[in-house]
């Protein structure tokens, strides 16, 4: 007899992925929204709608579900980025300018946080995964810099006066805002300012992290 909690082998290749894809999104929202720590298994299979077995059999573990939603993520993320610095390399002959190359790193992710952007709860988890991810996820934020090293690479060709190694520490500075610039936290500085600078306009709030950026790099 069949054991009711296991996925069922005769079900189509069709009905598999739809019911893989309902426990991916099922998970990316329940982490993002809850914790990582506060999600079980069985509570992605009841948002999903699928049987119990369905994270194991699909994914291998909860915790390989969640590498497989940051890897997905992440790398979308950076082939957006990776479009725009082309794009921008396209317009200026081969020589993005350091704004042009700023602007690649940031606007990907600041879109996809946007409160009326359909990738925000992507944007949540990646968020979640710098300080609740698994072992594999630290180990890739830690020594995983591919994505990294196109752009040290540009801001050098675009100031090829400096020495590489202040490339590399202005790259480092200018990186924390993009992991310090998230809309849950202009509450905080909307007390601090008492109120002259609420912000829900991404365009703005991009345009004002690009001149504070790009000035790091032409002073």
């Amino acid at each position: 007899m069949t054991d009711p909690l296991l996925q069922d082998p005769s079900e189509t290749d069709e009905a598999q992925a739809a019911t893989k894809a309902a426990v991916f999104n099922a998970a990316e929202r329940l982490f993002a929204l809850h914790g990582f720590q506060n999600v079980s298994v069985r509570d992605i299979t009841a948002e999903a709608g699928v049987n119990l077995a369905s994270v194991n059999y699909h994914f291998g573990s909860k915790d390989a579900l969640l590498f497989e939603i940051f890897r997905r993520r992440t790398s979308e993320l950076n082939r957006e980025r990776a479009r725009m610095l082309h794009e921008a390399a396209t317009r200026n002959g081969g020589k993005p300018t350091v704004r042009d190359i700023l602007e690649a790193y940031f606007a990907p992710p600041m879109r996809w946080a946007a409160p009326d952007n359909d990738r925000r709860i992507s944007m949540q988890f990646i968020i979640r995964a710098r300080s609740e991810g698994t072992a594999d996820m630290r180990d890739v934020l830690r020594n995983d810099v591919s994505h990294l090293e196109r752009f040290a690479g540009a801001l050098m060709a675009a100031r090829p006066d400096l020495p590489k190694e202040d490339v590399y520490w202005r790259l480092h500075f200018v990186l924390g805002m993009v992991h310090n610039n998230r809309f849950a936290e202009f509450d905080r500085l909307h007390h601090l300012s008492g109120g002259i600078t609420r912000e829900g306009d991404t365009d703005a709030l991009l345009r004002r992290m690009l001149d504070f950026a790009e000035a790091g790099f032409t002073a």
